[in-house]
Parts: structure tokens; sequence; C-alpha cells
């Protein structure tokens, strides 16, 4: 540590001293080793600075691999590679979550990427100079910290959900892994999302005309992913050209398209109310409530269900992040991932960050570098 580190410390507390003395200083702590943490690592790395990338999971990949089995992307491969790797699989195929998974792992070794795994952060302080990011095992210093995690990590459920009977079995879509998890019987998905749609189809294939999925209609991609028309027009046309260069936070058209996905949500792509007819699927407008135990259906009908799947979404997660940059919801006040009114504080991997395909593989490494560009520019000016 520098000698001027070191004299930062030199009125504090004894036992805080110790503390920070022990502290590892960084130019950049970034948080979260999925595809937005080692794609800003990747650039970071570039660029010389350096820096560390800390994640509470076990193994880089993880994110995705503890999802359900069946999971494949909405992207074809030859859209799912970050900066300086291409996906490894045929250009027009869809990889599977554990694919994607092994491709990060991969991705952070070929790299050499600084990545601490199963080094949770337990909060994020600032002490006027810089930021001090704590884990349970290690303390880290540094005048700029990308926050790199999507803003779904609480699973959320209705507070109705406590007045379910006790038999009946439920989920999160967040724990949910395959069909063999549930009870016998028929099954309540909440939430017609992308999540809901496909899980509510997977279950209907051993439990026709017993899957209910109670949920608005989001809307849907007209077409099929894997088909002609969406490798002629889904792929250039809105992966890379609409939702990269037209959909963005610059644009009137980008900003009523972020407005309408945050009061709506994310229409299906893969799923099509057709199919979840044809599986037998019953649809219901929404859940009113619990009455004697069971889910009340609009008009006071009891649906007797033996288990739930809330697909219900998630709460940000970020309480460990002690710094006033959040809205009344708990969401990310940010201009295109640059913290307002915090310098030194940036976000990656948030839905519509940008552009449309912020939240994408082929969208994330182009935020990426702009943080790391945006980074690379006050310390420059600070000559750091």
């Amino acid at each position: 540590m520098s000698n001027t580190a070191l004299d930062s410390f030199a009125d504090a507390d004894p036992q805080e001293s110790a503390q920070r003395l022990a502290a590892e200083p960084f130019d950049v702590v970034v948080i979260g080793a999925g595809q937005a943490g080692l794609a800003a690592g990747y650039h970071l790395k570039k660029r010389g600075m350096r820096f560390v990338i800390v994640d509470g999971q076990t193994r880089v990949g993880d994110s995705w691999r503890n999802r359900w089995d069946s999971l494949r992307l909405f992207t074809p491969a030859r859209f799912d590679g970050l900066p300086g790797l291409r996906f490894p699989a045929p250009r027009n195929a869809f990889p599977t979550k554990d694919e994607l998974a092994d491709y990060l792992e991969s991705y952070a070794t070929r790299f050499d990427l600084p990545v601490r795994m199963g080094t949770r952060v337990l909060s994020v302080t600032h002490d006027g100079a810089r930021y001090r990011v704590q884990t349970p095992s290690a303390t880290f210093l540094a005048r700029h910290v990308i926050v790199a995690m999507a803003s779904y990590q609480e699973p959320r459920t209705p507070n109705f959900a406590r007045g379910l009977a006790g038999r009946i079995l439920q989920l999160h879509s967040a724990a949910y892994r395959n069909p063999e998890q549930l009870h016998p019987g028929p099954v309540l998905v909440v939430g017609a999302g992308n999540s809901g749609a496909e899980i509510a189809l997977e279950l209907a294939k051993d439990r026709r005309r017993t899957v209910y999925l109670a949920g608005r209609d989001t809307g849907h991609v007209p077409f099929a992913i894997g088909g002609l028309a969406a490798r002629m027009f889904l792929g250039w046309v809105v992966l890379r050209f609409v939702f990269h260069y037209v959909l963005t936070v610059r644009t009137p058209m980008g900003r009523r398209a972020r407005e309408n996905a945050r009061g709506k949500g994310a229409i299906l792509v893969r799923t099509r109310p057709s199919d979840l007819e044809r599986a037998g699927v019953n649809r219901i407008a929404r859940i009113e409530g619990v009455r004697d135990g069971m889910p009340m259906l609009p008009g006071g009908e009891l649906l007797s269900i033996a288990n739930v799947v809330w697909a219900t979404g998630y709460s940000p997660g970020f309480s460990w992040l002690e710094r006033p940059v959040f809205d009344d919801n708990g969401a990310p006040l940010h201009d295109a991932g640059v913290a307002r009114d915090e310098a030194g504080l940036y976000f990656l991997g948030l839905e519509f960050l940008y552009s449309m395909s912020s939240s994408m593989l082929h969208g994330v490494g182009r935020d990426a570098e702009r943080i790391v560009s945006v980074i690379a520019e006050r310390r420059a000016r600070r000559s750091e």
C-alpha cells in the first residue's frame, strides 16, 4: 500500500486502522462475475487498470447453472459472445444455460481475469475519498465501483402467499429446476412473462389441463425464433440494429420503449399463446388473493391446486449498497449506467441501461466498454 494510503488512515481508531491497513487498494472493484462483470474486466485489463471482480457464487457462471434445467437462451450463438471471444457453438443454435455458464467460466480463464468467487459483498460505503467494499473475508478500497448485477436479486412473492394452506408446495421460479420437484396434482403458475410461460409449458407435458397460468398477456414475438423468418429478421434487423442502435436512451423511440417495458413487462419471446393453448394450459387473468387456504379467482371461485410456482419477479436487492442512489422502488438512479450525483459509482447489466440490448450478451459488452471509458477519463483528470 502506498504512503498516501497509509497516511489517510493515521487518525483513525486503532482497531479500525488495523482493519483498514489490511484492506486491498484497487483502481476499480467490480461486483458480480456474470457476463456484465466479465465484460467490464476485459476492458479494464485492456486499459491496464488494477481491479478485482468479486462474486458470492462458488464458480463463475453459477448464476446460470442454478436456473431451471431446460432453460435456453433467446438469442442465437452468433450474438452470445462477449468482447474478444465468440461463443463456441453453431451460429444459429440457442445455447443451454449450462453451455453459457461454461462459456463464462472459460472466458474468465482465457483472459486471466482477477475473479474472487465465494466473496459476497456485505456493504459498500464511502469514506469521502474512496469506496470501501466489505466482504466476510476481505475489504477492498477503490475510487471506482462497478455494480455489474441485474436488478433482480431477491425473489418476490405477493403478501397473500403466506395465507395458502401448508399442504400446497410453493416454489419461486428462482428455485424451480424441473417438474420432479413438485407434488402430484394441479399446478398454478403465477406470472405470465417469459419464465412463467416456459415453466407452465414444460409442466403441461405431463399435467395436461391441470396447469393454470395466471397473469396478463404481455404480447409475444409473432414468429418462431428458431425459424427462417427469425434468422432473417430477428437476428441482424431486430437484435443488432433495432435493439442495439434504435431503441436507446438517446432516441425518443427508445425512451418510449423503456417506459413501456417498465409498465408492462417483456413480451414473450419463445412461447406463444397458441403454444400454451395446444399444450392444455389454462389461462387465468389474475389471482385475487387467498380464502380458506386456497387461491381465489376473480368472482370468488377457489382454485384447487397442489403446487404454486411464483414467477412473480424480483426485488432489486441492492440493500448492501449504502449510497443515496435509488428511487422510491429501490431501482438505481443513473444515466446510461453512470450513477447520478455519485462520482465513482457505475452500473452494468440492468434492463435498458443504455439500450434494449443492455441486458443481453451482445449488448453488455458495448456498455462495459463505455463505462470503462468514463472511468479512464475521470482517472486521467485526477491523474490517479
